[in-house]
């Protein structure tokens, strides 16, 4: 990667956006914060973002405002991770179905954030393995079809 992979904390909530992205700054990671889906739309703009923790409710949207500025933003599309208080298990898979990577519980804790780093840093290196694997097959198609002839 060119750039450094960076982690946007979306919240309202002044304390919890502090306390995450401490949890993120101790693992080495460059953290980004933003109180409104606004500013997280103008944060992802450009950016080698590759998760977003957010709430789950903002004054201007929800979740699900989030997920969508994550599919439209100019780089690639980065895992959102929605921090809740207690949430049913319909509302957990209603969450998972609207492209949301994951659901942990507030406070949150750092082995949370630290699990959801890691499986969003795998999810993306076996994405990245299986593009290079389709670009490989996709080159290797012609050279043996002209063999073949």
């Amino acid at each position: 990667m060119t750039n450094p992979w960076e982690v946007v904390v979306a919240s309202s909530d002044l304390e919890k956006r502090l306390s995450v992205a401490a949890m993120l700054t101790q693992q080495g990671i460059d953290t980004i914060c933003a109180s409104t889906v606004d500013q997280l739309r103008e944060v992802l703009n450009g950016r080698n973002i590759g998760l977003v923790f957010c709430d789950r409710q903002f004054a201007d949207g929800d979740y699900h405002d989030v997920v969508e500025a994550a599919r439209s933003s100019a780089a690639k599309i980065p895992k959102v991770v929605v921090m809740s208080g207690l949430v049913k298990s319909g509302e957990y898979h209603q969450a998972k179905r609207s492209g949301v990577f994951d659901i942990i519980s507030t406070p949150c804790r750092p082995t949370d954030i630290e699990w959801m780093v890691i499986l969003a840093k795998r999810a993306e290196l076996i994405q990245a393995k299986q593009v290079e694997t389709a670009h490989h097959i996709s080159a290797i198609r012609p050279v043996a079809r002209a063999q073949a002839s």
